[in-house]
Formats: C-alpha cells, sequence, structure tokens
C-alpha cells in the first residue's frame, strides 16, 4: 500500500468534514448496557438491522444477564430468542463461544485490545473495532458493508477487503478521527449512498464522489 498523497488527505478531510456536519453527534444505534452486550449485539446484527437486534436483546439479556450466564446457555434456548435476526444457529455459536472465552480467559471483562478481542470465538475485526471505538472511544475503525461501498464509491480507498480498507483509511485520517468514522459512513449509507439505487442527485458528496454508475436526477 502506497502512502495517500496530500490532495487525497486532503479531499479525504473534506468528506469527512462534510459527514461531521451532517451527522454531529453519531454512534451505534445498538441498546447495550456495557461492553459485552455490545459485543454480543454487535455480533447479531450482522445481515439484519439494528432496530431488529434491539427487539431481541432485552429479552436475551434478561434471560442471561452476564457472560458466564450466557456461556453455559442451553443452545436450542438461545436460538428461539434471536431467531429473528436471521442466521440464527451461526449467531448463536459465536455469541455462546465468545461468552465462555470472555468468560474462561479474561474474567468476564472486555480487553480494550484490539488483538485481544479478534482472539475471542466468533469475533471479528470489525465487531472488535466497534467496540473499542463506541464503549472506549479508542482509534478503530470498524469496515461493515456501509463503509466498504461509500469509501469506494468516493474513490478513498482502492483494497478489494475489510482489512486493506480499513488500514487506507487509517493511512488517510489521524488517529484521533478513526474513532469517529466508521458510523457516519455506515449511516451515510443508509441514508443516502444505499447499495441500490443511490440517492446521488441529493447527496452532498456528489462533487466528491467517483462512482460512475450515479443515479440520475429525476
Amino acid at each position: 500500500m502506497t502512502a495517500p498523497t496530500t490532495e487525497e488527505k486532503r479531499n479525504a478531510r473534506v468528506v469527512f468534514n462534510r459527514l461531521v456536519k451532517r451527522y454531529p453527534e453519531m454512534g451505534t444505534a445498538l441498546s447495550y448496557a456495557d461492553p459485552w452486550q455490545l459485543l454480543v449485539a454487535t455480533v447479531l446484527s450482522a445481515q439484519t438491522t439494528d432496530e431488529n437486534v434491539n427487539k431481541v436483546t432485552p429479552e436475551l439479556f434478561t434471560r442471561w444477564p452476564e457472560c458466564e450466564d450466557l456461556a453455559v446457555a442451553d443452545p436450542d434456548e438461545v436460538e428461539s430468542v434471536v431467531f429473528s435476526t436471521g442466521f440464527y444457529r451461526q449467531k448463536t455459536t459465536s455469541i455462546i463461544a465468545l461468552s465462555a472465552d470472555l468468560a474462561a480467559r479474561f474474567d468476564g471483562r472486555v480487553p480494550q485490545d484490539l488483538d485481544e478481542l479478534v482472539t475471542l470465538r466468533g469475533v471479528g475485526r470489525k465487531t472488535a473495532s466497534v467496540v473499542l471505538a463506541e464503549v472506549w472511544g479508542l482509534p478503530a475503525i470498524a469496515v461493515d458493508t456501509h463503509v466498504e461501498r461509500v469509501t469506494t464509491r468516493l474513490g478513498l480507498v482502492g483494497a478489494a477487503n475489510p482489512k486493506g480498507i480499513e488500514y487506507e483509511l487509517r493511512a488517510l485520517y489521524p488517529e484521533r478521527h478513526w474513532s469517529r468514522i466508521s458510523m457516519r459512513f455506515i449511516q451515510f449509507g443508509r441514508d443516502v449512498c444505499t447499495a441500490r439505487l443511490p440517492r446521488c442527485p441529493a447527496c452532498p458528496l456528489a462533487d466528491r464522489c467517483s462512482f460512475p454508475d450515479k443515479t440520475p436526477a429525476s
């Protein structure tokens, strides 16, 4: 990966400043009471909406209020609770396994370190980065499908995988901004730069966008 040019950094700064103006206060829409709950909720949020996750987590955390409880839960019972989030068997396996790892290896405390977090079964870089940035404001950039789509269309990144995109964004932006980046790109991807029929005519970043298939004005 080559270092970004001064012009590329300037363009990235313009994009970020406009997103901050659009979303002055931005954080995850997932409901949580502690780092472990956010870890679990983020795993459940894959391929579904935050709203769907927020509908099931109250019951989930009432029945299994600590990671030690979920670590020994009956998978069939957990599946029945998280069923509506989709991919419920895989998600159940992941949240039970990560809770067991957390209880056994970290005394139930979520580590404030990316390399340690990704050693938990079911926890990838995206999930770990969400928790680090949202709970503690630590420098971490979570790359999900929204971040990947928006940053690629804007021509900010050229990598073809989430880890590569993460490192390109790290190079574009000063570390002090890392924790503020992901959720703004994610929300922009939901509101404007959608996967199908993006709202290009109303896009405040249209002049910065290199996407060749812009939606024409009606």
